[in-house]
């Protein structure tokens, strides 16, 4: 299994010299004095100690064991899980970016947001568990009633009680507009929900004393499709007018799901019969508040991608210094050993440097949107937060798709580095692959989020959250034009940055003759994208690069690195906008044209 090491130093190199996090933290009153650099400094290193030293060596446990359910429909996790996170919750991690009023530490979410990273590449299956508390706690933040706050949201921040959300039904997955779970009005004001959840992640385990479930329901006479959903709260233990759990209320985990990875989750089959629930915010509007859950789990699942990139970029490149096969095609690099390392191989590196600039640009994007939700959440003025969650809007979904994507192409790398050792349980490359994969479907798959960057966020709005983020784009690189040294990179974003815009105005005209033509465009449309804004972000790295290197430094090899890694990613990987740019504006014909009965015979 890969020893899992945090990155410290290039957590810092993205926070301290790339997004200015200490600026940016210093800007907003409500963590200037909090969130200081030798507080973050700190809290990132303890961060770093618990998941190399608790969580990561559960990481094969986990998946080896995974989850048992019992006949009374409860939930043991694997072993030492419990153990682990009872540790988290007393060292107060689930309390990070909480506001102090409900018994957070009031810093901000982005900090949080890096030590999801770490927990996440040490063990992703564990990192679930608080995880999906966040999304749950937001949505009450959010939509909740001062008395919903009160019941729930103290134990959710203490880490105490858990939370999932639980929408997907036996038939229908994204399309929530078609579910069935219903929600009967009682006397007392409460809801008798009753239905089946499928694929509900922590939707039943033995690590926390109670679980709140955010449960997507339709009320009597409610309005067909999406129109009519709302949204209720709905606990696993009832919860007593004093705040302490009472009896078990009748939602019970019916099976575990037999699943292709992310063992140590419980991943559930939920069933409600006649469970008593609270409706949370409006009548039928519950798609709408659902949102504020679903775009904290959409940032979260694009940060798996990172985690899964990074995870197994450490296993690989241990592996290539230390596997002896064959000579280098220019003489012998270690001619006192029976072969040369790997590493020496050209192809190996190629393998190594493309996991390596997707772990570490996809660690920029998802540090990037994270900032943006700060100021959305935290911002000076309502200019800004408009501003910032915008750019949220139109990050998030480039963010969880391309990097999942991208974060699942280096899992399958990472197996390949290690050649016929790869495939092999015992080295835990092959793991990494199949807890990786789901990161690509689940919060939406790339398909449904390619949707909604091309049609929602961009046609929609006639292309303006594209010029937002291209306007910025084109600021950098005129601030570079004159830098010689920088012309490798700011030419070539120069021009994709332009050809974006109108490949964007290509596919909105044909789209105005056939609908079609969006769907057919939006995956690769999305791909281009991701490329292009993993582009910026790494010639933004160039640049600090350089500037680190001419003031001097004692670094030089650290920076030298970025560099190389930057030229990597402009010359290697970068050109495959071309590809995508080309199937894009291919025509809908080409998909559409094939009757449904003659696609086999």
């Amino acid at each position: 299994m890969p020893e899992y090491k945090a990155p410290l130093r290039e957590i810092k190199f993205v926070m301290d010299e790339v997004l200015d996090v200490p600026g940016h933290y210093a800007s907003l009153p409500a963590y200037a004095e909090n969130a200081t650099p030798e507080m973050v400094d700190a809290i990132i290193t303890e961060g770093a100690k618990f998941c190399e030293n608790v969580i990561a060596p559960l990481n094969r446990v986990g998946d080896e064991e995974g989850c048992t359910r019992h006949e009374d429909g409860s939930v043991t996790t694997p072993t030492g899980f419990k153990e682990a996170y009872a540790q988290f919750v007393e060292g107060g991690w689930p309390t990070l970016s909480h506001d102090e009023e409900v018994g957070g530490q009031g810093l901000p979410e982005s900090l949080s947001n890096v030590i999801s990273e770490m927990v996440g590449t040490a063990n992703w299956s564990w990192g679930m568990y608080p995880g999906l508390s966040h999304g749950a706690m937001n949505t009450i933040s959010s939509w909740g009633t001062q008395e919903q706050k009160d019941t729930y949201l103290t134990k959710l921040v203490s880490g105490e009680w858990t939370g999932t959300m639980c929408l997907t039904e036996p038939h229908c997955g994204s399309d929530l507009g078609i579910l069935k779970t219903k929600a009967e009005p009682n006397a007392d004001g409460s809801y008798s929900i009753s239905g089946t959840k499928i694929f509900i992640s922590a939707g039943e385990h033995d690590m926390a004393e109670n679980i709140v479930h955010i449960v997507l329901a339709r009320l009597p006479g409610a309005p067909e499709g999406t129109k009519g959903i709302s949204l209720f709260i709905v606990p696993k233990f009832n919860v007593s007018a004093d705040g302490a759990v009472a009896d078990r209320n009748d939602v019970v985990c019916g099976s575990i799901e037999h699943k292709m990875g992310i063992h140590g989750n419980s991943t559930c089959v939920m069933n409600f019969d006649g469970a008593k629930g609270f409706l949370i915010g409006p009548e039928n509007k519950g798609l709408n508040c659902m949102f504020t859950f679903m775009n904290t789990a959409r940032i979260g699942t694009a940060l798996q991608g990172v985690t899964a990139a990074e995870g197994s970029f450490q296993g690989a490149l241990a592996y290539a210094k230390d596997r002896l096969a064959m000579r280098s095609l220019t003489g012998p690099k270690a001619p006192e050993k029976a072969a040369d390392p790997i590493i020496v191989h050209p192809d190996v590196r190629k393998m190594l440097l493309t996991q390596k600039a997707f772990a570490e640009g996809g660690r920029a994007l998802v540090y990037l949107t994270a900032l943006q939700n700060d100021i959305v959440h935290k911002g000076n003025t309502d200019e800004d937060k408009k501003a910032a969650d915008e750019l949220l809007g139109f990050l998030t979904p480039i963010a969880k798709a391309f990097l999942t994507e991208t974060g699942y192409e280096a899992t399958n790398l990472g197996v390949q580095v290690f050649g016929g050792h790869g495939f092999i349980a015992e080295w835990g490359m092959e793991q990494l692959v199949r807890d990786a994969k789901i990161s690509t479907i689940y919060e939406g798959t790339t398909g449904i989020q390619a949707l909604d960057l091309l049609g929602r966020k961009v046609l929609m709005t006639q292309g303006q959250s594209l010029k937002n983020f291209t306007k910025i784009v084109h600021t950098f690189c005129k601030e570079n034009a004159e830098n010689e040294a920088m012309a490798q990179f700011v030419e070539p974003l120069v021009k994709l940055n332009k050809e974006w815009g109108d490949l964007t105005m290509k596919i909105g005209m044909n789209a105005m003759k056939d609908r079609d033509e969006v769907g057919s465009a939006s995956v690769d449309y999305l791909m281009y994208s991701g490329y292009v804004t993993l582009a910026y972000l790494w010639a933004k790295m160039a640049k600090a690069a350089q500037d680190a290197l001419a003031a001097g430094t004692t670094e030089e090899d650290f920076y030298k690195a970025k560099l190389t890694t930057a030229r990597f990613y402009f010359t290697r990987i970068l050109p495959r906008t071309a590809s995508h740019a080309a199937t894009m504006v291919a025509g809908a014909d080409t998909l559409m044209d094939l009757d449904e009965e003659h696609f086999a015979f």
